[in-house]
């Protein structure tokens, strides 16, 4: 007994040390947690009642190769509804129930009924009457949010976007009391000189997918980055953009959104320096503005920098800020010119410019000494290609190479071209960088086409190869497509003496600090320097490139010379025009074409100028660029100086009449010039291989009937916006600098004729 009694005694005080022990751990628990932990604790409890908002990042500017800003950020305020937490403070005073609505979606591939909260009845209901109360009611698109609702609930809908400083003061001056409604800044790419180079800058948008960004859950409430959606606001969007900031906002017990409880302003990202020279770009788009359809790219032969990209018809980019509307997109993509697409770096059959290549493709064989003779035409096969002389009665009669460039006779090339032979133009085009993309910083560049036997073999098994399928080659006609851009670079090969040279857009990209910015490697984001494609002076010798040199002078300026139009007083200017006929939608098209350099010993510009519905090279390209190249130099010598001011987009009321001749009076040629050369009627012609436009900017929805709100009788309408108080009020904010002025700027002349 006395044994067992030990034992019993014995568990009841194992049993009461356990118990002790675990009250002992509970005191503890509750000490670490209340007393040691406590602060913690708190403000968790305290963030229940607070929301944060991601502050979307400031981008960085454009400028051109002299620091001039092109791009830039502006102030913009908007009006957000935050959904969630405004049906939450609805159902809150409603005794926890909302409206619902049904609609369908697809689960598991079958369409399948689903209840939400009805938000626009909510909206409607109890949010428009209190803004009513302030004139601050606006007409809104009632599918849209609800699209939102569904799909984006995460993000704020943007009820009033750039709105103005009016509209701003009445919501900080009254209490709008309502759950989810806040207004923010956000800074809105602003493009400072409108259309001009709108082809080369692109324009921005939200993220399609936010749900897929990396940051996507580490806010309540998500406001994206704005992406590149066209050109170099795409190509170098991961440099433009900054680093996002943070909102913390306090929410009150009935869930209305009290004030800003802390905020870190977002970092903005680096600015790209491009190598274009906005003095050269407004001349060029100057110029072009005399053309309905038409692109001119202006280089500096001697390292391959882009100086001016323009493309006719333009249009402003500011039109897609803060969004477009669905009926201006519209009419922007059924526009039958396509505003939107660069023709600079679109694809064109390049008739008679074409020879320059044909001619170095033969210097390659031997044939600098060869001539040949030109009665009318060349009989291949049983077709009979004209030249174009002889479409006038006339014929050339026997030619060396460079009187052959000087007069564009295309008998003297289908010869020349068939002794070189198919094998040696391809090989020459493509070491000019032609049929080929060049890498250009641009989204949607055509590579354009150089054909040949095994390309007619992949693309017309059904054709077979023949010597008159290379004259057609020879002379830039039948499948020939090639970009104004990659023109400019092989007249600027030309013109330097034999470097092929990669075009170069984009300069530098530096930080906010000044510092070059760096890849993720570490490696610097644009190396410096040009970038050299080929050196040809390894297969020609300097007496060969000469030769071609020399009868692009003669064209310009010896008389008989096709491109006489392309003279200037003072300046000697080698060029070479070109007439194709080409195929747009299934329609005749003739593509006139002039591509130049000066001056002709020390080259500093080279250019190509291409207009779609020109009747000729010489009388329509050539005094566009020797317009071009006028100014320029003149701004050079400091006689000249070209203004800056805010472009309206360029449009003819009817882009597709035929051009007949452009005439500028301050660049009229010195001499007469000849009649100029025909079209080149060798077949087939080609369909240009136009950019396509595929990005997908912000389009804003149209209001509709549950949108509409009714004004109250006597209600004045909203105040017209003041831009230049919201942009001070955002630059306070986010330390961005202002503008310069243009609207005391005249805009830069346009002729026409």
């Amino acid at each position: 007994m006395a044994r067992r009694r030990v034992r019993v005694e014995l568990r009841i005080h194992i049993l009461a040390l356990f118990f002790l022990c675990a009250i002992a751990g509970i005191v503890t628990r509750l000490w670490w947690v209340q007393v040691a932990h406590g602060a913690l604790w708190s403000a968790k409890i305290g963030s229940r009642s607070q929301v944060s908002v991601r502050i979307p990042s400031v981008r960085g500017e454009i400028r051109d190769r002299n620091g001039v800003t092109l791009v830039q950020n502006r102030a913009s305020y908007e009006v957000d509804f935050y959904l969630p937490e405004m049906v939450r403070g609805y159902k809150q005073r409603n005794g926890g129930s909302a409206p619902k609505v049904t609609y369908t979606a697809p689960v598991h591939g079958m369409l399948t009924p689903h209840k939400i909260d009805n938000i626009v009845q909510i909206v409607n209901t109890a949010v428009i009457p209190r803004l009513q109360e302030l004139d601050l009611a606006k007409d809104y698109s009632a599918q849209s949010l609800a699209n939102h609702y569904k799909t984006d609930e995460q993000v704020p809908f943007t009820y009033l976007e750039d709105i103005d400083f009016p509209t701003i003061a009445k919501f900080s001056e009254h209490d709008v009391g309502l759950p989810g409604v806040d207004i923010s800044p956000k800074p809105v790419r602003q493009y400072i000189y409108g259309a001009l180079a709108a082809h080369l800058l692109g324009y921005v948008g939200n993220p399609l997918e936010i749900d897929k960004l990396p940051d996507a859950h580490q806010f309540t409430f998500y406001q994206p980055d704005v992406e590149g959606k066209s050109q170099v606001e795409l190509y170098m969007d991961k440099y433009l953009r900054g680093a996002p900031g943070r909102r913390v906002l306090q929410r009150s017990v009935k869930n209305v959104i009290e004030g800003e409880v802390s905020s870190t302003p977002p970092t903005p990202g680096a600015n790209v320096y491009l190598t274009i020279d906005a003095r050269i770009q407004a001349i060029a788009e100057e110029a072009l503005r005399a053309a309905g359809r038409a692109a001119v790219v202006v280089v500096n032969p001697n390292n391959g920098d882009i100086l001016a990209m323009a493309s006719v018809p333009s249009y402003d980019p500011n039109s897609f800020i803060p969004s477009i509307s669905g009926k201006d997109w519209s009419a922007l993509l059924e526009d039958k010119a396509n505003p939107l697409v660069n023709r600079a770096i679109s694809a064109f059959p390049p008739g008679s410019t074409f020879k320059i290549a044909t001619s170095l493709a033969g210097l390659r064989k031997g044939l600098a000494n060869k001539q040949f003779t030109c009665t009318g035409g060349v009989m291949y096969g049983n077709h009979y290609f004209k030249c174009w002389i002889a479409e006038k009665g006339g014929a050339h009669g026997t030619l060396s190479l460079a009187d052959a460039i000087k007069v564009s006779c295309n008998a003297f090339f289908y010869q020349y071209g068939n002794a070189a032979g198919i094998a040696a133009i391809d090989d020459t085009a493509k070491l000019l960088g032609l049929g080929q993309k060049s890498g250009i910083e641009l989204t949607d560049e055509a590579p354009g086409e150089i054909p040949g036997p095994a390309w007619m073999a992949l693309h017309h098994p059904q054709e077979k190869w023949s010597q008159a399928q290379t004259a057609n080659v020879s002379i830039g006609q039948g499948y020939d497509l090639v970009t104004p851009l990659q023109s400019a670079m092989v007249i600027a090969t030309v013109a330097n003496g034999g470097i092929a040279y990669y075009p170069r857009l984009i300069d530098r990209v530096l930080t906010p600090e000044g510092r070059p910015a760096l890849d993720e490697d570490g490696t610097v984001a644009v190396p410096p320097g040009p970038k050299i494609r080929a050196d040809l002076r390894r297969d020609f010798t300097a007496q060969q490139i000469e030769l071609v040199r020399h009868g692009l002078w003669k064209v310009v300026n010896e008389q008989g010379g096709t491109g006489g139009a392309g003279r200037l007083k003072g300046v000697q200017v080698a060029g070479k025009t070109g007439t194709a006929q080409a195929t747009l939608n299934g329609k005749k098209d003739t593509i006139a074409w002039f591509t130049c350099f000066a001056p002709y010993d020390h080259p500093r510009y080279a250019m190509t100028v291409m207009v779609q519905g020109g009747e000729h090279g010489g009388s329509v390209a050539a005094p566009i660029a020797t317009r071009i190249l006028d100014e320029c130099l003149a701004m050079d010598a400091g006689t000249y100086t070209p203004t800056l001011a805010v472009l309206a987009p360029a449009h003819k009321s009817n882009p597709f009449q035929m051009i007949s001749k452009i005439d500028y009076k301050s660049a009229a040629p010195t001499l007469d010039a000849p009649d100029p050369e025909s079209p080149d009627n060798a077949e087939p012609a080609h369909e240009a291989e136009m950019q396509k436009v595929r990005a997908q900017p912000e389009i804003k929805e149209a209001p509709d009937a549950q949108g509409k709100v009714r004004k109250k009788p006597g209600q004045a309408s909203q105040p017209q916006q003041q831009q230049e108080d919201r942009r001070n009020v955002f630059q306070r904010l986010f330390g961005i600098k202002p503008r310069p002025a243009a609207a005391s700027t005249p805009a830069p002349r346009v002729h026409t004729h």
